[in-house]
């Protein structure tokens, strides 16, 4: 019998596209905005995304001790907060060198440049060691990998065994005026707002878009769950634009026999 070769496709905001393409299709759209990035969170959120970090770090209870690996880490938003906050060292992880670039450029100005190591990498298969890392966070960044299951399991592989995962990443409101305020501003406004701030609204009709992509919190909180995730919850906030996603990595099973391995 013949195999289907047909190539699997994914979406793309609101397209259809192989699987294969769409990782670099997320990495151009990043290497697009990088040098406005940070101006137009704040243009986006009217200033909000702010507060939003700053309740991931508050939930994440940075500790000299802790090493956190910070996937997505663009340009250092969250990693420059947790050391800020008390954190030990984080490794920032950006598949795109041009977000990473830009993440270096503000760790040289701010003086942050101790106590955080740059790698390039995909979130899908990191290239970090097994139960390293005390934490784990990744915000605004999982909807836009491809097989976001994968991304999961390789934050569970990274964690050690008690270590804490964050997500910080949009959703939808539940209240169904806001929903409507929400969709209308997201369509209307926010294209706009990258065109005259940046001359491109491509891009960001594209991130509102992934946006709609995104599981629904309870869908996605399940998703961690089956990736090996315990006390798994999920924080609305801003009425349900945004969430923050938690879950602990468990000590391994007891073998039937009840004992361990070896």
């Amino acid at each position: 019998m013949k195999q289907n070769n047909q190539h699997k496709t994914t979406h793309f905001g609101f397209q259809e596209v192989e699987e294969a393409s769409k990782q670099g299709l997320v990495r151009e759209v990043f290497a697009k905005v990088a040098p406005n990035y940070d101006l137009m969170n704040d243009a986006m959120s009217m200033g909000l995304h702010r507060a939003w970090k700053d309740q991931l770090i508050d939930q994440l209870q940075p500790t000299p001790q802790m090493h956190l690996l910070d996937v997505a880490g663009g340009t250092g938003d969250i990693a420059f907060r947790a050391l800020k906050s008390g954190c030990a060292q984080v490794t920032l992880c950006d598949i795109n060198p041009a977000m990473l670039a830009e993440g270096r450029r503000r760790a040289l100005d701010a003086n942050l440049q101790k106590n955080i190591s740059w790698i390039t990498g995909n979130a899908e298969c990191l290239p970090c060691p097994s139960n390293k890392f005390d934490a784990y966070t990744i915000a605004f960044g999982i909807r836009n990998v491809t097989h976001i299951e994968n991304a999961l399991a390789d934050a569970f592989r990274c964690l050690r065994v008690g270590g804490h995962f964050l997500c910080l990443e949009f959703s939808l409101p539940q209240n169904p005026i806001l929903r409507r305020i929400y969709d209308k501003y997201s369509f209307n406004i926010i294209p706009r707002l990258g065109k005259l701030l940046s001359n491109d609204a491509e891009s960001y009709q594209y991130l509102v878009e992934s946006i709609r992509r995104f599981p629904h919190a309870e869908d996605f909180a399940t998703m961690i769950k089956n990736a090996g995730f315990t006390q798994v919850n999920y924080k609305r906030l801003s009425g349900g634009i945004v969430c923050i996603h938690s879950g602990w990595k468990p000590p391994p099973s007891p073998s039937p026999s009840g004992r361990g391995p070896g």
